[in-house]
């Protein structure tokens, strides 16, 4: 395929699914949605002094929020509120054209022709938000 929105990396991310389903008893639940499109992010984590000690995603939306919600599925664990944050600064950068982030996140990269497509970056940002905002939401850490 030619189209940057649905390039078969992307599509296999979004195949892979790492971290669908949800979990049992999480510490923090979220759901972020564009209404613009309709997509819709829930995540689930459970924490360990402040840091992701697992993390569930369930996702109705497109191939982009998808795909970008299975790399935290497959990476997030270890990762406290700073380096979300970052990472969602970083993704943010590159969608306007600078690099993409570094490893475990490398495969952003893959999100390189959403650049020009600004309405897509929310489809991007979304599970990034989702995590957030469930962080936000988590109990104490350590709890």
């Amino acid at each position: 395929m030619s189209d940057p929105l649905y390039r078969k990396e992307l599509l296999r991310l979004a195949a892979d699914a790492s971290g669908a389903g949800r979990l049992a008893h999480p510490h923090g639940t979220a759901t972020a949605h564009n209404p613009a499109c309709g997509d819709r992010v829930t995540m689930d984590i459970r924490l360990e002094n402040g840091r992701i000690t697992a993390l569930a995603q369930q996702t109705q939306a497109c191939v982009l929020a998808q795909a970008s919600a299975s790399i935290l599925g497959r990476h997030a664990k270890g990762l406290d509120r700073t380096d979300l944050e970052t990472l969602a600064e970083k993704v943010t950068a590159m969608l306007k054209g600078a690099a993409p982030p570094p490893e475990p996140f490398q495969a952003y990269g893959a999100f390189d022709g959403v650049a020009r497509h600004k309405g897509r970056h929310t489809c991007v940002l979304l599970p990034l938000k989702a995590v957030l905002d469930a962080l936000s939401g988590a109990a104490k850490p350590g709890a």
